[in-house]
């Protein structure tokens, strides 16, 4: 995985207002927990705009006041109106396994796609459970050799040292046939049924006329 380095400070005191004032002065009040100690901090709102406007996930190596803490992005609180954000919250690493919410991308262009089908894209992430340094960013999946009627399913994933927290039959993205060629494929099939059917019933005719002569005669 990733990493991004953030640097901040400890919040010399707590509460709404001293919150109120550091989000005037453009930091944004921030918890790091999961270590010894949780740790308060403030951090210039910029030095997010590569953590949170993007789906993929990183290792945040933060520097408090000198202090060195690896950490990940946990949870985020926007305000409902200016959607600044008004709090972060991070869960240090301490070696243990943590639960992540990795996006999934696509690479290349299905060959059922350009054989006249539709991608149908089911799921863009998943949550997946492992060590920070055994996750990547971000899952692509390549779906060039995806044809009509095929899927890519949870099962389909491997990564060493990951565990995803998904059912295995939950499908990511699958090639299917266009309703107008899928209504036409039943139509086309109907008519062949019915065609074959008068076939055999001229067949049938055909077969009883000379026994029904050979009885007459």
């Amino acid at each position: 995985m990733e990493s991004i380095s953030i640097t901040g400070s400890k919040r010399k005191s707590l509460g709404k207002a001293d919150a109120k004032i550091a989000r005037r002065a453009g930091l944004v009040p921030c918890i790091v927990y999961g270590g010894k100690e949780e740790t308060h901090l403030e951090i210039d709102e910029r030095q997010f705009s590569k953590l949170v406007y993007t789906p993929n996930q990183y290792i945040v190596n933060l520097d408090v006041d000198g202090q060195a803490i690896s950490a990940i992005l946990k949870a985020i609180q926007f305000h409902p109106v200016t959607d600044r954000i008004v709090h972060v919250d991070f869960q240090e690493l301490a070696g243990r396994p943590v639960k992540l919410t990795l996006p999934i991308l696509t690479k290349g262009q299905s060959k059922g796609v350009l054989a006249g089908g539709r991608l149908r894209i089911v799921r863009r992430n998943v949550k997946v459970q492992g060590l920070p340094e055994d996750m990547p960013s971000f899952i692509e999946l390549d779906i060039s050799d995806l044809a009509i009627g095929k899927s890519f399913k949870i099962g389909d994933l491997k990564i060493p040292g990951v565990t995803f927290l998904a059912d295995d039959s939950q499908i990511i993205v699958a090639v299917r046939m266009k309703r107008g060629a899928l209504v036409e494929a039943e139509i086309e099939g109907a008519e062949g049924e019915e065609e074959g059917a008068e076939v055999e019933e001229a067949s049938a005719e055909g077969g009883d006329a000379p026994a029904a002569e050979a009885a007459a005669e």
